[in-house]
């Protein structure tokens, strides 16, 4: 039984340069390398969003459920993200 599977794929002008570029460079052997080192990034972005929501996101938001003393108003939410984000752009 066969492991693996033939596709056809059309990519716009930019990544099909990223891609052969990729190879010409020596740091793929094929085009075929570049596409699945890609999609393992893909897969691996994607764990760890799953990862992310189930350890995270989702007790975040049942901790809130049972206990709605704990949520902040919007304005506080715009402030806090308003210091976080003037401490992030002083430091470019």
């Amino acid at each position: 039984m066969r492991t693996t599977q033939q596709f056809s794929v059309t990519l716009p002008a930019e990544m099909a340069s990223l891609v052969k570029s990729k190879v010409a460079s020596g740091d793929y052997a094929t085009e075929s390398e570049v596409i699945r080192d890609g999609l393992r990034v893909l897969m691996a972005r994607d764990r760890a969003m799953e990862h992310w929501l189930h350890s995270q996101v989702g007790p975040a938001h049942d901790a809130l459920k049972a206990d709605q003393s704990r949520a902040l108003p919007i304005a506080e939410v715009r402030r806090r993200i308003a210091v976080v984000h003037d401490s992030t752009a002083s430091k470019v």
